[in-house]
């Protein structure tokens, strides 16, 4: 992720948990108040993602990047979703690795 992506990120993180309508001229004015330095790009893009999708309910896609779920993290209880998330990890079940013998060859035949 790159220094624009990530400032662009905090910038609407900081105007979605202040209430404040996510724009372009927002986000870049936060961002030039920070002294970060960004391709004038990522302002628009962020905006034009976050006028699609409606952050609270933090589904945001997949494969959309990092900044997307970033920005889409719930901003009050930390602590609860870091206590439920282990507990959803153990009960995914890992799908079982295939090895060369079951396809009928090996590496070395």
């Amino acid at each position: 992720m790159s220094a624009g992506e990530l400032a662009c990120t905090y910038a609407s993180m900081i105007l979605h948990d202040d209430g404040i309508s996510i724009s372009a001229e927002k986000i870049a004015t936060l961002v030039k108040s920070a002294n970060v330095d960004v391709e004038p790009f990522w302002p628009s893009l962020f905006a034009k993602l976050l006028q699609k999708i409606n952050v609270e309910d933090g589904n945001v896609g997949s494969g959309g990047g990092a900044a997307a779920v970033a920005v889409a993290a719930p901003s009050g209880g930390g602590a609860a979703a870091a206590t439920a998330a282990p507990a959803a990890e153990e009960k995914k079940e890992e799908p079982k690795e295939e090895s060369h013998d079951d396809m009928g060859f090996s590496l070395f035949d």
